[in-house]
């Protein structure tokens, strides 16, 4: 399992990540939370290429992913 950021907002009804470095999931990457319990898909990547935000498409109210960290798991994508 691979830590991608912390979901650092909630804007018009997606969760907003924020990456920790430069790697990124791509569109399409369902992410999961500690508990391995999906959480949502990558909808959009943006901002600097540094660390960028991704934009998640949350299974449940984006505000309840408030502060929450978010992973990806090896696998997890294999049947796209």
């Amino acid at each position: 399992m691979k830590r991608i950021g912390e979901v650092v907002r909630s804007a018009q009804g997606v969760a907003v990540v924020r990456c920790r470095d430069r790697s990124r999931p791509e569109i399409g990457t369902a992410l999961v939370d500690e508990q391995l319990t999906a959480v949502g898909k990558v909808v959009d990547v943006f901002g600097p290429t540094t660390r960028p935000y991704l934009a998640l498409s949350a299974e449940g109210e984006p505000a309840a992913l408030l502060g929450a960290a978010v992973y990806s798991r090896p696998g997890l994508n294999d049947s796209k």
